[in-house]
């Protein structure tokens, strides 16, 4: 049952085509995903039809057990809402993809695998979450989509502000909201819904983004975002943002059949017009007429010198590309990170608290170096640098269980576990034995 408040909202907002979208609401939520690079194509058993605004977004016409299939754990499409996937559309028109951008509320990471994919080698994604049990997941998501161009923090909006001014080209606020957009596919979101609760939240967006808004380049561009409906957390906060903190709105072009919406300001993505869930976006570029000054970034963070540093071409031999990585060492482990932003993201360090910085590439266990498990993960692996042992679907969903393994004919040592060519993690024959060496914390918990 949707809220009553709600209805009547709606009412004064779309007048008579409320109903529409009132009953687009109370209907079956619609499945989609966003492909990774990993594969040039993937197969469902159901129907597919193409996402038209992303060109590796893809409609599914049903839900499938995505916990069953090992290509899901091993980051080779991401199950999204098509309708966030327009991000890239404003990306293309407005964002070079050799930008540094910060995607501020970015769990649990749809967005800003997709930011990621497009920056590709070139720029520089901070994917940052500020409620600590939610970053994890990030992370999480980030290290199994692999690309390295990628620092994930734990920090507030107003320690980016105070500490990275005038660092980023671009930044997306995805804002905390009142979620009417998900009411279809979350039934907490309809109980927890209220016009307070509105009103709170059109508060904490403003006080974020003010937060924030030194960090971003004079002449940058903030991307704003929310899964409401509500002009009180979409249109009049856009409108604050221009008249307040200084920015110009802009355009965004798409085409006349995908069902968008034009607001006064921004575009909505409404159920009933757009084959999707609720979705606001608006592009602003803030006022160029204050000088960029921004922080000096001098890293004087110490790291760890290596107790093995033959070690180092070893690690070397894992990447496909290895003169593009820069390599940190610290406590043991080793982590691979794009050389071009080496300075960047070795000040980042040391400004904010970083969860995952590009890829763990090594530990050092004893006598000898042992691969992370998110090197396995990363698209720079070179996967030949270990023997190749295909799994049965039966036997991946096994070894993402974390259970004892019990495979013929594996050489001993450390051994690359892959699924249709697609790599899944790590194992150890020890002759007796097979170890199992999936992280425990990503392990599949029910089927």
């Amino acid at each position: 049952m949707l809220p009553v408040d709600f209805i009547e909202s709606m009412h004064q907002q779309l007048g008579t085509e409320a109903e529409l979208l009132i009953r687009a609401l109370e209907s079956e939520p619609v499945t989609s995903i966003r492909l990774n690079s990993k594969l040039d194509v993937l197969t469902f058993e159901c129907d597919t039809d193409e996402v038209p605004w992303h060109l590796d977004g893809y409609y599914l016409s049903e839900r499938p057990p995505f916990t069953l299939d090992p290509l899901f754990h091993a980051g080779c499409y991401y199950v999204q809402e098509a309708s966030s996937m327009f991000l890239q559309q404003v990306l293309e028109q407005y964002v070079d993809s050799s930008s540094i951008v910060l995607d501020l509320c970015a769990a649990p990471g749809g967005k800003s695998t997709l930011i990621s994919e497009y920056l590709g080698s070139d720029g520089l994604l901070i994917s940052n979450e500020v409620v600590r049990q939610r970053v994890f997941i990030l992370s999480e998501n980030i290290q199994k989509w692999g690309n390295g161009n990628t620092v994930v923090t734990h920090n507030t909006a107003e320690e980016f502000g105070d500490r990275c001014r005038h660092l980023f080209d671009c930044i997306l606020v995805d804002a905390p909201c009142s979620g009417e957009g998900m009411f279809r596919k979350d039934e907490q979101a309809r109980t927890e819904w209220s016009l307070k609760a509105v009103k709170q939240c059109a508060e904490r967006q403003r006080a974020i983004l003010m937060d924030v808004w030194d960090a971003l380049k004079p002449g940058g561009i903030l991307i704003y975002s929310t899964c409401t409906f509500n002009t009180e957390e979409n249109e009049k906060n856009v409108e604050w943002i221009a008249d307040t903190l200084g920015a110009d709105i802009l355009p965004i072009d798409y085409e006349q059949e995908w069902g968008i919406t034009e607001g006064s300001v921004g575009y909505h993505f409404y159920p009933h017009k757009t084959r999707g869930e609720g979705l606001y976006i608006c592009a602003l570029q803030k006022h160029a007429d204050e000088p960029v000054s921004p922080a000096k970034i001098k890293a004087n963070k110490k790291e760890t010198a290596m107790s093995h540093p033959e070690y180092l071409p070893v690690m070397r031999s894992w990447l496909q590309h290895p003169d593009d990585w820069a390599i940190r060492y610290s406590d043991r482990f080793a982590t691979a990170y794009p050389l071009k932003y080496k300075e960047i993201i070795d000040w980042l360090s040391t400004q904010l608290t970083c969860i995952s910085t590009g890829f763990g590439l090594g530990e050092e266990r004893g006598k000898s170096i042992a691969p992370q498990h998110s090197l396995s993960m990363a698209k720079d692996f070179r996967k030949e640098a270990f023997p190749n042992i295909a799994l049965t679907r039966e036997q991946a969903l096994s070894y993402l269980r974390t259970e004892a393994l019990t495979l013929p004919d594996v050489p001993l040592g450390l051994v690359l576990l892959t699924y249709e060519g697609v790599p899944l993690g790590f194992a150890k024959n020890v002759g007796s034995r097979q170890n199992n060496l999936y992280p425990n914390e990503w392990r599949i918990r029910h089927l």
